[in-house]
């Protein structure tokens, strides 16, 4: 199995400033220093989004970091969901089968009270 690449921050600027400053497509700087053009490419476009380029092992951007932490908060809130969805199931679920009992009492009660008042 290939192992990936690891190109230092130097190395990407140096390869994007041969585009950038000195002219040379992505392609031909690409052959030159061994990597694909397109790499370079990319490079370049995350050098010029900003000053949070080439970031690496781990490191994200603050709008990156924003959107993991509110995806965790989806997936926190939707499990708090289900486990409410559920209690909500499971308790009215025993709250009918007390009203119905309570209700089946009231009716043998009222029968009985029904059945006495005509004797």
């Amino acid at each position: 199995m290939l192992k990936r690449k690891f190109y230092l921050q130097e190395f990407k600027r140096e390869a994007v400033s041969l585009v950038v400053d000195q002219g040379y497509s992505c392609a031909e700087a690409g052959r030159s220093l061994g990597v694909r053009g397109s790499l370079i490419g990319r490079w370049k476009r995350d050098l010029e989004s900003g000053d949070s380029a080439f970031q690496g092992h781990g490191k994200l951007t603050p709008d990156q970091q924003r959107v993991r932490d509110l995806e965790a908060e989806v997936r926190r809130l939707k499990m708090e969901k289900d486990i409410l969805k559920k209690a909500t199931a499971i308790y009215g679920a025993s709250s009918l089968c007390r009203k119905s009992h309570e209700i089946s009492i009231y009716r043998c009660a009222q029968e009985g009270l029904a059945g006495q008042s005509h004797v």
